[in-house]
């Protein structure tokens, strides 16, 4: 089974993957977590990235698409399935992943998008008690995810099921209705 989670900023993501991973004995792959595996790796792609962040710029489609693929390339991945937290968030990213996929016959891709109205994740996001976390900070981040990463969930809908699951309220609630809808035993909400 192959995972991918969407959904804004402050909806669960990461919490709902490292569960789901759990449950499920899929890989979770974070997207922050495999660019600094390859940073630390020394990996052609990871010195590019590390160059990159370096200069305090955002890593461009190109670089992540190659670290996600090398992510993807091992044996384990085939073997045992996987969760892609943090990717696709553009447009261009999902449309280099599904050649992944079709390159290494990842045909078992499961979509699932957590949702939640914005004054539940400005109330989320503003409670992290992050420094860059303002108000102004926040809603440009909300922003960008409506232009740049919901599109993806309309991409996969031509493809893929896409669940749409209620990211508000007990988080082990809203992960036993996700690995539910991915067993195929549940409904989305």
């Amino acid at each position: 089974m192959q995972v991918i989670i969407l959904g804004p900023p402050g909806v669960g993501k990461g919490t709902q993957s490292l569960l789901i991973s759990q449950k499920l004995g899929l890989i979770h792959l974070s997207t922050g977590e495999i660019l600094r595996s390859a940073v630390k790796a020394k990996t052609q792609l990871g010195l590019q990235a590390k160059e990159i962040m370096n200069s305090g710029k955002l890593v461009s489609d190109e670089i992540m698409v190659g670290i996600v693929r090398d992510a993807l390339s091992g044996n384990e991945t085939k073997n045992t399935g996987f969760i892609l937290d943090g990717f696709p968030r553009t447009l261009k990213q999902a449309i280099a992943l599904d050649k992944i996929f079709k390159e290494f016959g990842f045909n078992d891709v499961r979509i699932v998008n957590i949702i939640a109205d914005d004054d539940v994740l400005v109330k989320r996001l503003m409670g992290r008690g992050r420094q860059d976390d303002t108000l102004e900070t926040v809603n440009n981040r909300l922003k960008v995810y409506k232009e740049q990463t919901a599109p993806v969930r309309e991409y996969y809908s031509k493809e893929y099921p896409v669940h749409d699951i209620n990211g508000v309220g007990d988080i082990e609630k809203i992960n036993n209705g996700i690995v539910d809808v991915l067993k195929g035993t549940g409904a989305t909400a």
